[in-house]
């Protein structure tokens, strides 16, 4: 079998080809299996150069793993650690008929960050990609410690994996939240048809709260691990009872999981005008997943001065930013390339599932209100009973780390260090699904959710064992910690008003570089005063 250098792939990406590190065999990505991959291509692009061996494992099951090694076209020559390269897409840089072309400009926080702006950002040198573009900058953190952290977590897949944490616990798990389903349905048109019209909206708003929680699994084949299967079930509860876009969510929710907290590849943390969680995003970032800038405006300078106090006024009103999200996807994938999974049928099956969610919705339930008016707050109250889940996600995140520490930085590091859990009594846990459990969830994104506590107690320990911060906070704490974030960012805005209008009254570039080097100063003053703040290992 063939053997390569880092030199002969970093030649071989450069051509085109889209090369991964897998259990040190060189995987070669046709161009014809990044459209049709079930996750999505940039879940694939996002590693190209590096060794992806952890989040391969982690986000495919037995049956699907053989067929990874398919792409195999040799080893690598070298001995040791696996020294990354920088996925073209970090830098940038896309392919389209054959040829490359640039998307976005690299900005370079500081001496190991990687960032994505416009093209015309001021201050910024724009290369051919060459083998300079795709060589990370030089990392603080370890290579052979990262080797470690690698080894040990596959380490503890393997005792998660043998103690039959995979295996779905449908009687006692599902069993009561089916329960609670059927439970809130009924109540909710047994309150319609009696003209209780509020606690029918507010029944209907937890019910579609808790299926979400169920979608969630479906979504990570973490129920019966088929995706067939998984994917009918998903479309049937999320577009025909909920009216939003499964196919939408996983591709999202990937990308999210690979590149968790990355300004300007993680979608989750793109929130603009609304939230900016870093100075990082006053620089009109580029997001990789959305295909645009994310311009830091009027709008956003408006809204970011007040995000601290309108964190839960926006979290009330989160579920139709979904609607909007779900809808234009769904648009977008009618003119995609037809996927291994699911083809044409599972898209077209999720037009007709929102289309027949927005009959029995919009049709029967709103016109049957009576009035405009009562239609209005039976919208308001179903949507807003749904707000706990918004919450309890982005509290999990946005109080984390957004800094970019290269593709050095191993999965298990990369997940803890981005992510929290949110503790409650063990009474409550039906009100987060369990999904209050992020760090054992993004390190085993298709274990089921009734399995974490098992599993994060195995986690736990992990994290002691390698010197690494596990962090966790109670649900008023998190809460404090989300909201002293957003307030200090907003703080942030107002401090960078001169040099803004600095830049209005002379368009110079000299002008320009001042508010970038401004912005950079406060990112790394912003990033040291976390670092002070941060929990101890625990």
């Amino acid at each position: 079998m063939a053997q390569f250098t880092r030199s002969e792939l970093g030649t071989r990406i450069l051509e085109g080809q889209h090369l991964i590190i897998y259990n040190r065999k060189v995987l070669r990505i046709p161009t014809s299996w990044l459209d049709a991959h079930p996750g999505g291509s940039l879940a694939l692009l996002h590693f190209v150069g590096r060794d992806a061996t952890s989040e391969i494992d982690a986000y495919h099951n037995d049956q699907i793993l053989p067929l990874v090694n398919k792409y195999s076209i040799g080893t690598l020559a070298e001995p040791g650690p696996w020294n990354p390269l920088l996925p073209p897409i970090a830098a940038g840089w896309a392919r389209k008929d054959g040829k490359w072309f640039s998307e976005a400009a690299t900005w370079n926080v500081d001496s190991s960050q990687v960032l994505l702006v416009a093209n015309d950002s001021p201050a910024l040198q724009k290369s051919a990609p060459t083998i300079d573009t795709i060589t990370p900058l030089p990392s603080e953190l370890s290579l052979q410690v990262q080797e470690q952290h690698s080894a040990a977590y596959k380490a503890l897949h393997k005792r998660v994996t043998d103690a039959g944490l995979y295996r779905t616990p449908y009687l006692t798990g599902y069993g009561p939240e089916f329960v609670r389903y059927i439970s809130l349905g009924l109540i909710s048109a047994y309150a319609f048809r009696h003209n209780w019209l509020l606690t029918s909206s507010l029944a209907l708003g937890l019910l579609w709260h808790q299926l979400m929680f169920f979608v969630h699994d479906l979504g990570h084949l973490g129920v019966t691990g088929n995706w067939n299967i998984d994917r009918l079930i998903s479309i049937a509860v999320a577009d025909f009872i909920g009216g939003l876009s499964i196919g939408w969510w996983v591709d999202n929710h990937n990308v999210h999981h690979l590149v968790t907290n990355h300004p300007s590849h993680d979608p989750d943390i793109e929130h603009l005008p609304f939230f900016a969680i870093s100075p990082k995003f006053f620089s009109n970032l580029y997001s990789s997943y959305y295909k645009r800038i994310l311009p830091f405006d009027f709008a956003a300078k408006t809204f970011i001065r007040l995000q601290h106090r309108l964190f839960y006024v926006v979290m009330a009103f989160a579920r139709f930013n979904l609607y909007r999200l779900s809808y234009a996807s769904m648009l977008s994938k009618i003119f995609e390339k037809r996927r291994a999974r699911g083809g044409r049928w599972a898209v077209g099956l999720e037009f007709i599932g929102v289309a027949f969610f927005w009959w029995w919705f919009g049709g029967i339930v709103l016109r049957g209100c009576g009035s405009w008016q009562m239609a209005l707050a039976y919208v308001f109250i179903s949507h807003v009973a749904t707000s706990p889940l918004h919450v309890q996600i982005v509290l999990s995140h946005f109080g984390m780390s957004t800094d970019d520490l290269g593709p050095v930085e191993s999965f298990p590091d990369r997940q803890l260090r981005t992510t929290m859990d949110v503790t409650c009594p063990e009474q409550w846990d039906f009100i987060h699904g369990g999904l209050h459990l992020q760090i054992t969830h993004h390190l085993f994104p298709r274990l089921p959710r009734h399995n974490l506590k098992k599993a994060s107690l195995m986690v736990k320990e992990f994290a002691k064992e390698e010197d690494l911060t596990y962090v966790e906070f109670g649900f008023v704490s998190a809460t404090h910690e989300v909201i002293g974030v957003l307030r200090e960012v907003a703080g942030l805005v107002s401090s960078l008003g001169q040099q803004v209008k600095l830049v209005a009254e002379v368009a110079s570039s000299e002008a320009k570089e001042a508010v970038n080097k401004k912005i950079a100063q406060q990112e790394v003053a912003f990033a040291r005063n976390r670092t002070v703040h941060a929990p101890s290992n625990i």
